[in-house]
């Protein structure tokens, strides 16, 4: 068993794209956790989507040991954070692991809004940060010009930054050195209660949850029973290890330890991240602070294709937040889809990637509806003009018109840093989004930081895509939630064959609805196939239409028989097909396909 003095807990934290997985790989190969022939790029990024996007969703644990130079054994227990906005809770759970962090810092993009916002969440836990510069080795790398940034942007010494270049190893030796002597031992003993803080879990068929833990005071041993101080439900451990890729099985882990147990925990709810683990014979006092709760943004019904799979659904919900803390889900139904669940979800790409884990980790095919915020809605409720208080995020509990007194929206504070090449085109945009600036600080002769007071609806569609590729990929963008402001909001109806679909209802401003009613009913018009009558598509804020498409009827060709003659004829059987159509209208149901949900989600052409 290493000793405490000899373990070191850190995690590698940055702003997307600045290297992370590629310095924890190099971490992994020197430290002889694999065999080169089996070594491939992203090694932690367990996740096909992962690899597919080149993002990092979850947070990965490994040990890795390490000869030192004085010749001391070492355990260092690294943590791979994600940094996409959308993922910052996994991060804030990996910071409570750990005892320091590496801040990576891209040597041609230089500091960035998502480097400020995880370097504040480190110091808020009192961790060390070591500045690390990486992709040293490219032509348009200005090692001064970062220097100068940790300095002046981070507030921390840049002549102390190590570095790297992660893709090819150089600098690792000199950082593994720096995480030994700079980074410090975990603070326990391991002779009084057991305390162990749950940061993440997985769920195994076989096995049951597997649950991944710090301990932070006390042991924890094979046969042991222990406590999940949350529910008070007790187990006892079958097997405990730490993660070297693979699991591996250890006796006992002791304070300061991160690793795994699996206790044959089959009950799902019974597991909560951020929970205590203690000892059912000698429990500790109190429970370690968890994380905070987590609040979702964006909010969206989920409903099974075929409504006969409503409980695979429900079990596959349940064991995927094991993995997705921040999965937020409620019952739901729809009088076009059936029974579903309300989610909410931190971000758009968040909720992409819920969608494509549902899809390929569970096999189920699921429809989303149009995502939305949370909006506060003053309603009059008695004659002397009192008025009461509701939050909506779903259209199809929105009030009547006549009740509503005003409604409010939630805002951010968004933070952009960008070159200044691009100054010009990203002030356009936040403009055309309804931002408010309120502030604008140039960080250097080169780069300029931008405040927004912005509504988060706005921010929720294509705002990050079109941020990107005005800026050519250089500008970043982090934000935080404010208060509510005033807005003038409408439900926005969207009717096939004159009957309205609630699924495709939506909740926004006034002056983006027409633009918005004439987008979705474009998209369902190339997505609905013909039947044999005519199909109207309508945009309608409450009785008022204001878009309509129409899906032209398959016809046969009735005057096909008719060589030349009298005209009456051909209107006598033109009539007669008419009378068919309208009779067929009358009793037909038009049925919408998958690929219409989905079409309507995208705002833009893609």
């Amino acid at each position: 068993m290493t000793e405490t003095a000899c373990i070191r807990n850190f995690c590698i934290i940055a702003h997307i794209d600045h290297g992370k997985s590629t310095l924890a790989d190099r971490l992994i190969q020197k430290g002889h956790l694999v065999a080169d022939r089996d070594f491939q790029d992203q090694i932690l990024d367990n996740m096909d989507i992962e690899r597919e996007r080149g993002i990092t969703i979850k947070s990965q644990a490994v040990t890795i040991p390490y000869t030192a130079a004085d010749g001391r054994e070492y355990e260092l227990n690294l943590v791979d954070t994600p940094g996409h906005v959308d993922f910052s809770y996994e991060v804030s759970r990996a910071i409570n692991s750990c005892e320091g962090a590496l801040l990576l810092v891209d040597a041609t993009q230089g500091v960035q809004a998502q480097t400020l916002s995880n370097m504040y969440l480190a110091l808020e836990h009192n961790l060390e940060i070591l500045p690390v510069i990486n992709k040293i080795d490219m032509q348009a790398a200005d090692i001064p010009g970062a220097r100068r940034q940790i300095d002046h942007d981070l507030g921390l010494d840049g002549d102390d930054a190590l570095l790297v270049s992660a893709k090819q190893g150089t600098g690792v030796d000199e950082l593994f050195e720096a995480i030994v002597k700079r980074i410090p031992p975990p603070t326990g003993d391991s002779h009084v209660p057991l305390r162990a803080l749950i940061f993440d879990c997985r769920y195994d068929p076989y096995r049951g949850v597997v649950v991944h833990l710090r301990v932070f005071d006390g042991r924890i041993r094979k046969g042991m029973r222990i406590r999940f101080m949350h529910n008070a439900s007790e187990y006892e451990v079958e097997t405990l290890g730490v993660f070297k890729l693979a699991l591996v099985e250890q006796e006992e882990l002791a304070a300061g330890s991160v690793g795994y147990i699996i206790a044959g925990v089959k009950t799902v709810g019974d597991v909560r991240v951020g929970d205590t683990v203690t000892g059912a014979d000698r429990p500790c006092a109190e429970p370690l602070p968890g994380f905070r709760e987590v609040k979702p943004v964006v909010f969206s019904s989920i409903y099974p294709v075929d409504s006969n799979d409503y409980e695979e659904l429900k079990l596959s919900l349940e064991r995927l937040k094991l993995n997705d803390a921040s999965l937020i889900y409620e019952k739901d139904s729809s009088a076009a889809l059936g029974f579903g669940f309300r989610c909410g979800f931190l971000g758009l790409l968040h909720l992409e990637v819920i969608q494509e884990r549902l899809e390929r980790e569970f096999n189920q095919s699921v429809i989303f509806t149009a995502p939305s915020v949370k909006y506060k809605a003053h309603l009059r409720s008695g004659p002397a003009g009192q008025t009461e208080d509701i939050l909506v995020d779903n259209p199809t509990e929105y009030p009547e018109e006549g009740r509503i007194e005003g409604v409010e929206e939630p805002y951010i504070r968004a933070s952009v840093i960008t070159p200044t090449a691009f100054l010009g085109n990203i002030m356009t945009l936040c403009m055309e989004k309804r931002g408010i600036q309120t502030n604008m600080t140039y960080l250097d002769e080169k780069r300029v930081e931008l405040i927004y007071d912005m509504p988060l609806s706005e921010v929720l569609f294509d705002f990050y895509d079109r941020l990107k590729s005005t800026s050519r990929g250089y500008a970043s963008f982090d934000y935080d939630m404010t208060d509510y402001k005033p807005t003038e909001l409408v439900k926005l109806d969207i009717l096939l064959n004159g009957k309205p679909v609630d699924a495709l209802s939506q909740l926004v401003f006034r002056n983006n609805a027409y633009d918005r009613a004439r987008l979705v009913c474009e998209r369902l018009r190339d997505e609905i196939p013909r039947q044999q009558f005519k199909i109207p598509i309508q945009g309608a804020i409450g009785s008022q239409i204001i878009a309509r498409e129409t899906v032209n009827a398959l016809r046969k060709d009735v005057l096909a028989k008719c060589y030349g003659g009298d005209i009456t004829r051909k209107r006598k059987l033109l009539e007669k097909q008419k009378e068919g159509k309208k009779r067929m209208k009358m009793v037909g149901d038009v049925e919408l396909p998958q690929s219409a949900f989905l079409a309507v989600l995208k705002t833009k052409d893609e």
